[in-house]
């Protein structure tokens, strides 16, 4: 990717960001890379073009997969804690930001399936631990999805609320947030 490609990929990514999608022009993009927009449309062949390309960029999506969730201990709640906090560490305002911005029906379907890697990486790795977790002996049966699911939805509304509203929704510190969250989930799961 040459360096003009890529100023114009950061401009329409980063005003997407702050203005969303449908409110992001080729002006505003050529604007804030500091091209015209003839070179813009030189580079690519339309908006929806400039952001798939930005999205397939590691630096523009978080790039959760299932091995940044390999670090576990074996033991229930610090494993957990990991789970959470790994993927609040990647989930930043930023990114919750740009998934709302890309929010456009012209756009999301084309756009979904990189979108869809965060959350399955997430939930698959965490029902692959409570599975073997569960074959070591060290919890009971139970129904691993669902139990994953309510983890991530846990993580997610929690980053996603902390995004939108910051101080005005949540009052609670991530660190509590996360340790009385997993505390619970111990008890439930136990």
């Amino acid at each position: 990717m040459d360096e003009t490609s890529q100023k114009i990929i950061d401009a329409a990514m980063a005003l997407i960001r702050d203005k969303g999608y449908s409110a992001t022009t080729t002006k505003d993009i050529a604007r804030e890379a500091g091209v015209n927009e003839c070179t813009l449309f030189r580079k690519f062949q339309s908006k929806k073009d400039i952001v798939v390309h930005g999205v397939s960029q590691e630096r523009w999506r978080a790039d959760v997969t299932p091995e940044l969730f390999a670090k576990v201990q074996w033991e229930l709640e610090p494993d957990l804690e990991m789970f959470m906090n790994t993927y609040m560490d990647r989930i930043t305002p930023d990114f919750v930001n740009m998934s709302v911005g890309l929010r456009a029906p012209q756009l999301y379907k084309e756009i979904l399936p990189l979108i869809m890697k965060m959350p399955k990486a997430f939930v698959s790795s965490l029902t692959e631990y409570l599975k073997k977790m569960e074959e070591l002996g060290k919890i009971g049966h139970h129904d691993y999805e669902s139990l994953a699911m309510s983890i991530f939805s846990s993580a997610f509304g929690y980053t996603f609320l902390k995004a939108a509203f910051e101080e005005r929704m949540i009052y609670v510190s991530r660190e509590d947030y996360v340790r009385s969250s997993v505390q619970m989930f111990v008890k439930g799961i136990l």
